[in-house]
């Protein structure tokens, strides 16, 4: 079986795309069935996708038929398109055990986000599923990420490259980590210091992120970077909005 980052290389190569679609229905936004919506924005931005992130705090908050809506989309997600659910869970190993068998086994999704902050006995249930990721929440988009993330530690290093220590702990168990790394907060400081690994880059878009920093950095792990509003909700069609990102974020970052 193949590992989560290669799969997702993979696409990013077959598709000439790094950009990830999110999914965050907002019931005030939307007019008409809330399924049917997602399913345009599925059917329509494929082509261009690496990857989708549906965000699970927007299907919670419709209640159990939100987490139908959910199921149901995962159910049709083309197979092609590994699917990253935004989940970021943190709670104890025994907990997070289950979590992972909900996530992996029933939705059979191809990664998760999960905060870190537990440990790294939090996040090692995920990681024994093969062929499945984890992105460490490692520096957030939100300006928040100064009060823990971007704190340096007694040693001189940030709070955040602890964070990516997990991900050499992990080395050798059968799922793949990367890290969350927001745009809006990815200085050249910052992206010095992340390890060449699977990085899920949010803030493009409505959060105002830059991309054209990243022009600097060669990497080999996949790195795809999600817009979610500019996407579902900027008021053009889904296929033309998806490939505007697309084509904005392949100017930046070529894929060979």
């Amino acid at each position: 079986m193949m590992r989560y980052s290669e799969r997702l290389t993979a696409r990013i190569e077959s598709a000439g795309t790094r950009l990830c679609v999110g999914l965050d229905p907002r019931p005030e936004i939307i007019d008409g069935d809330i399924g049917e919506f997602l399913d345009r924005v599925v059917g329509e931005t494929a082509e261009h996708a690496a990857a989708f992130k549906p965000n699970i705090a927007y299907f919670e908050a419709l209640g159990l038929r939100g987490l139908q809506i959910l199921e149901e989309l995962l159910e049709k997600m083309p197979k092609e398109v590994p699917v990253i659910l935004d989940c970021k869970r943190s709670d104890i190993g025994e907990t997070q055990r289950y979590y992972a068998r909900a996530y992996f086994e029933h939705w059979n999704v191809d990664a998760v986000t999960l905060n870190p902050f537990l440990g790294f006995d939090t996040i090692e249930p995920f990681l024994q599923y093969e062929g499945k990721g984890a992105y460490l929440l490692a520096v957030t988009s939100n300006p928040g990420s100064a009060d823990f993330q971007m704190q340096r530690t007694a040693d001189g290093r940030y709070l955040f490259e602890l964070v990516q220590d997990m991900a050499t702990k992990a080395q050798g168990l059968p799922g793949d980590v990367g890290l969350v790394v927001g745009l809006t907060n990815a200085s050249n400081e910052v992206r010095g210091r992340i390890a060449d690994l699977p990085l899920l880059m949010p803030g493009l878009g409505a959060q105002g992120g830059d991309l054209q920093e990243l022009a600097k950095d060669q990497r080999q792990a996949p790195v795809v970077v999600n817009v979610s509003r500019g996407v579902l909700y900027d008021g053009n069609s889904f296929a033309e909005s998806a490939r505007r990102f697309k084509d904005q974020i392949n100017s930046v970052m070529l894929s060979d």
